[in-house]
């Protein structure tokens, strides 16, 4: 049994280190083998499956056709290649089913009643970790949802409007998966946020050896340029840069209410495994 068999066991199989070398030792060294025997441990190997971080996938969304609400969700593979996989695209699908029928967004509630043991059983046939990561409801009390998801199915937008239509709810929504706002409009920013920025620009505009008088209204300058930057009615909008994305809403007669954004696997912290080290590691203990 050599390192490289056990490399080759862990990427077929996604199992851990000391697992594939016991399968192999017990294979004697077949890996086939070893797949056969590791494969009749369905229910461990999606215990260890469980441990791995699912940073890639897909968010996908869904829109009422009269537009009065639409909900957002994240599932998340290993990897792209899986993310692209027919499986896990219809499992994708059943998410969002569910979560459009029930308008639940809390995922332990959505995964009962069938989803989880879906859930379960396709990381069995895949052989990574997936797991539904979050699930957003926006609703249009007096106006209208649309959704933007981006052709990678990367990024998925949902934008809540007061009056307008759909179509212009959707330019609002690409806009939003283009730029990125942090907030609808500049009084929405939270004020940590607006302190922070500002102890920043003080510190910068001090170092600068101008009058106080002269400070004070660089910081107001570069706090009011952060607000403009940041908060989507200000913002230049993508598809005509000319016109603010306020102005572009206001001159249908509508306002923007609320957005959401979902990007696969934004926050989400990945660890790095260096194979080389790990098999050191083992032979050294």
């Amino acid at each position: 049994m050599s390192a490289s068999q056990v490399k080759e066991l862990r990427e077929r199989t996604g199992l851990g280190l000391l697992e594939c070398k016991k399968a192999l030792s017990a294979a004697n060294g077949d890996i086939d083998a070893a797949i056969e025997e590791l494969r009749k441990s369905s229910g461990m190997k999606a215990a260890k499956k469980a441990g791995r971080t699912a940073a890639d996938g897909i968010v996908a969304a869904r829109v009422a056709d009269d537009g009065s609400y639409g909900v957002l969700v994240e599932v998340n593979s290993e990897t792209d290649f899986v993310a692209r996989d027919e499986s896990f695209l219809a499992f994708v699908s059943q998410v969002v089913d569910r979560a459009f029928e029930t308008r639940e967004t809390d995922v332990a509630t959505l995964m009962g009643e069938g989803l989880e043991q879906a859930r379960e059983a396709l990381v069995q046939k895949i052989g990574e970790n997936i797991g539904v990561r979050r699930i957003a409801l926006t609703s249009a009390d007096n106006g209208v949802v649309g959704a933007y998801v981006h052709g990678n199915n990367r990024i998925a937008v949902l934008v809540e409007l007061q009056s307008g239509d759909q179509d212009l709810a959707r330019d609002v929504a690409m806009h939003v998966a283009a730029v990125n706002p942090q907030v609808v409009q500049p009084s929405d920013m939270p004020a940590e946020l607006v302190e922070k920025e500002k102890e920043i620009y003080t510190a910068q505009a001090l170092d600068s050896g101008k009058p106080a008088e002269i400070v004070e209204k660089m910081i107001g300058g570069r706090i009011k340029k952060f607000l403009a930057e940041n908060s989507l009615i200000d913002q230049a909008f993508v598809k005509d840069p000319d016109v603010t994305v306020g102005k572009l809403v206001s001159s249908a007669g509508a306002s923007v209410v609320s957005f959401s954004r979902f990007e696969v696997g934004e926050g989400i912290e990945v660890e790095t495994v260096d194979f080389a080290a790990e098999v050191a590691a083992q032979l050294k203990g």
